[in-house]
């Protein structure tokens, strides 16, 4: 039998600050994300590989490698607690056509965007568990459910992240931990800003919004799932796209 969990009182109560980790916090929506749960009293740690973003706890960290994610999470418990709130970031692409793709390339898209998002949910579930209340938030992609010519590894990768998380929800929430996904569309980060002039009119003409999302909009919804008030959405894929996924 599931385990029944009681109800928590929603809005009854202040805000209560909470240990986030936020994987490739140093740029983009990670940073978005991390600079706006910092700002309504959380304590982030934010994993990076070069320099850590001034007014935030930096853990340096390869994601592709476990003892790192295992150090990192273990780095944000110690500073901040034990971490209850994960935002998985992360992300490479390394676009190719099928026949032109390296395997290399398949798999170093996959081991960073999907085994990483694995790694730190391991490392910190098993406190998520013990204290029976956890976040487990993955930025996927629109390309997941829509597919991609050229991005056979990075719209693999993002899809694994849905099937990950449905299952961890599936998993953990008997235990107070819920799991889930945003999926953005065209976002203006420094990963799309090499996006071919031709290819992003081809984006917006499709995105019935007509624009690109600021990092701050996708921040904001995935604040939301890392949240109290995001205690019964569980297992959930939300688009931020501006309609560009619609139907899938």
């Amino acid at each position: 039998m599931t385990a029944v969990q009681e109800r928590p009182s929603v809005g009854s109560t202040a805000p209560v600050s909470r240990s986030v980790l936020v994987t490739g916090g140093s740029r983009g929506i990670g940073l978005a994300t991390a600079r706006l749960l910092a700002a309504q009293g959380h304590r982030v740690a934010v994993t990076h590989r070069g320099e850590a973003p001034d007014g935030l706890l930096g853990v340096r960290c390869d994601v592709t490698s476990a003892a790192d994610v295992d150090a990192a999470v273990a780095a944000a418990a110690q500073e901040h607690g034990d971490v209850e709130v994960v935002v998985s970031c992360a992300g490479a692409t390394d676009d190719g056509l099928l026949l032109r793709m390296r395997e290399e390339s398949f798999t170093r898209v996959l081991d960073t965007n999907l085994t990483a998002a694995y790694r730190v949910a391991k490392a910190a579930s098993r406190t998520m568990l013990r204290r029976r209340w956890g976040r487990l938030v993955f930025v996927s992609s629109v390309v997941a459910l829509s597919g991609g010519a050229g991005q056979a590894n990075y719209a693999a990768s993002k899809a694994g992240l849905v099937g990950l998380a449905r299952s961890l929800a599936v998993e953990l929430g008997g235990r107070g931990v819920t799991s889930n996904v945003v999926a953005p569309g065209l976002v203006d980060t420094a990963m799309t800003a090499g996006l071919p002039p031709a290819r992003r009119a081809q984006v917006l003409a499709a995105t019935p919004l007509g624009r690109a999302a600021a990092p701050e909009e996708v921040a904001a919804v995935i604040a939301f799932l890392a949240s109290d008030a995001a205690a019964y959405v569980n297992g959930a894929v939300v688009p931020v796209d501006g309609g560009l996924g619609m139907g899938h």
